[in-house]
């Protein structure tokens, strides 16, 4: 866990170090970098936190009608009903990235 936290801090730091180093003074346009971020982390984050939860959502159906296959039916129920409100999110995080692209420059 500390290499991948060190690992996430270098990376951190070297993905922002040209943007420092190339840093404009005056009234430059260059504030439009924030929302490319902002961006890509809305539909990154949305994008992997869908997909973790409709892999566990998944596996535990899965898992569960295997084990009582009699309640299938139930159970395909409630799972279609959650993947559709995961995948929402996913869209959420994709209307926000839209609306903050349209912000760039």
């Amino acid at each position: 866990m500390r290499k991948f936290g060190k690992l996430l801090i270098w990376t951190f730091f070297f993905a922002l170090l040209p943007a420092v180093a190339m840093a404009e003074t005056g009234s430059g346009d260059g504030g439009s970098w924030g929302y490319a971020l902002g961006a890509g982390l809305a539909i990154g984050l949305a994008g992997l936190g869908c997909g973790i939860g409709q892999g566990i959502t998944a596996g535990n159906t899965t898992a569960g009608i295997a084990r009582n296959p009699g309640a299938a039916g139930a159970m395909f129920t409630n799972f279609i009903l959650g993947m559709v409100l995961i995948e929402s999110i996913s869209i959420y995080g994709l209307v926000i990235a839209f609306m903050l692209q349209g912000k760039i420059g």
